[in-house]
């Protein structure tokens, strides 16, 4: 299968990418800096430039070309400020969804954010964070294409533990990035969760039994 991930030298996006390589899936990462390419290559994907903020549609199509997935995990950071959380976790999926239907992608994976289904008013920069999500989230459930939209609780560096729980609400919780990869892996190997949405927190729940309960 041929897997493109925009946003690709992310820690998700990487350990993603090492997964689906290891499952003889072709990957390409999409990217701004040219310097991360060797990164990629390691990883196992090809490695594709393209900048996101300045992209226009007939590029990305390019870059996106043959994609049967597509992943959005590109983002602005904790350190950006508001034009730009808009700019990239909004108006950059909101790209992406509409450039994989032009390429006949079948399926547009997105990682959100907890707290996206209610996001707080405000100017500040988390509540701008959670207000792009969520309008990344609307975009893609509305397009015409089967989207899964990942909402994973706080993100941590921490050893995989392979056991979760995954709920349209999950309460509170965190999960190391390494999980939340593998469950992204496992949705796109089994084909489940087209047009699903769902939060994702660490939990007791195998990863491949928590994945096959989503249908």
């Amino acid at each position: 299968m041929i897997i493109s991930i925009v946003g690709g030298h992310g820690s998700i996006a990487r350990q993603l990418t090492r997964l689906l390589s290891s499952r003889d899936h072709q990957v390409r990462c999409l990217v701004r800096d040219e310097d991360q390419f060797d990164d990629l290559r390691g990883d196992g994907a090809a490695p594709v430039l393209c900048d996101l903020e300045s992209v226009g549609d007939a590029d990305l199509d390019i870059a996106l070309h043959s994609s049967e997935v597509v992943i959005f995990a590109a983002g602005a950071g904790p350190g950006s400020g508001p034009e730009r959380k808009n700019a990239l976790d909004r108006d950059g999926a909101i790209k992406a969804v509409r450039s994989a239907i032009r390429v006949g992608a079948g399926r547009f994976v997105i990682i959100s954010s907890m707290g996206a289904d209610d996001p707080p008013d405000g100017d500040e920069s988390f509540s701008v964070y959670l207000q792009a999500k969520a309008a990344a989230d609307v975009a893609a459930r509305d397009a015409d294409i089967d989207a899964t939209i990942v909402r994973p609780g706080g993100l941590t560096d921490d050893a995989p533990t392979g056991l979760v729980r995954i709920a349209e609400s999950t309460g509170r919780g965190k999960i190391p990035r390494a999980d939340v990869a593998a469950v992204m892996a496992e949705l796109i190997d089994t084909d489940r969760g087209r047009n699903a949405t769902f939060e994702l927190i660490s939990g007791d729940t195998p990863i491949a039994h928590a994945v096959s309960a989503l249908g």
